[in-house]
């Protein structure tokens, strides 16, 4: 599984800016680290396709995919106002149409990362969030 790494700059302005907005859908994920007592926070664009919600790692195997995986519990909001979850990852073989309406929903946001890894098992890191009550 590839990991595009995330660029110190994108890390340290552009995700805090962008988890700050609410253009283009984004939200802000928070799930516990595997490694380290704060929690991670990452800009995401969840996908309500055919009943349910999913996130996407864009970058394939990232670091805040492998605590969603390692966690199985995620907070996703925006502005303050979060609801927690619990993760289920899609099998990397699940079906495309959710990768291709995740796709069309983010648009050029995610153009870049599909012209790296343009092999749709290259985005393994899909899940799918029920809320818990």
């Amino acid at each position: 599984m590839v990991d595009l790494k995330t660029p110190a700059m994108v890390t340290k302005i552009f995700n805090k800016l962008a988890m700050h907005s609410t253009l283009w859908d984004v939200h802000t994920l928070e799930v516990a680290r595997r490694n380290a007592i704060d929690p991670q926070r990452v800009p995401v664009i969840p996908l309500e396709y055919d009943g349910s919600l999913f996130v996407v790692s864009t970058r394939g195997e990232s670091d805040w995919a492998k605590n969603v995986r390692a966690a199985g519990v995620v907070r996703l909001g925006q502005k303050g106002n979060f609801t927690t979850y619990a993760a289920t990852e899609m099998p990397a073989d699940g079906p495309d149409s959710i990768l291709t309406a995740y796709r069309k929903k983010a648009g050029r946001e995610v153009h870049g990362y599909w012209k790296r890894l343009p092999g749709e098992p290259d985005h393994p890191t899909t899940f799918r969030l029920t809320a818990l009550r």
